[in-house]
């Protein structure tokens, strides 16, 4: 259901390929959400870095949402770029596994194949 790598680049590097590898795959990041400060910002005492990318391909969600509006509350996508113990790792929610539980349609299963292969490619180059 997930799939997460490792990054050998730093926190930084990782989170500003990740945002080149995006655009590159015809994606668009829509928001970037800073967890780690905000969590500190909030009086937290937390560690670890987290930036949640929402990211989207315009074309697929338009799919997406001809077929069910109601999946709007499955999109963006999201890939998280976070530190675990020292360690860089960059990783999403598989969106095949995501929507077949909230539908069984079977075009929106190929929608979903489609956007994941592009998601693995995005992260791959974003580690490169």
């Amino acid at each position: 259901m997930y799939t997460i790598l490792e990054s050998s680049k730093s926190f930084e590097d990782t989170s500003r390929d990740l945002d080149a590898a995006v655009k590159r795959n015809g994606f668009g990041v829509l928001h970037v959400h800073d967890l780690g400060n905000t969590l500190r910002s909030k009086g937290i005492d937390y560690a670890e870095e987290c930036r949640v990318f929402e990211v989207c391909n315009p074309l697929q969600a338009s799919k997406v949402l001809a077929i069910d509006v109601r999946l709007n509350m499955a999109l963006p996508c999201r890939i998280s770029v976070y530190t675990e113990q020292g360690q860089v790792k960059i990783g999403y929610i598989q969106p095949a596994d995501m929507l077949s539980g909230l539908s069984s349609n079977p075009a929106l299963a190929e929608i979903a194949g489609e956007v994941e292969t592009s998601m693995a490619s995005i992260v791959n180059e974003a580690i490169q």
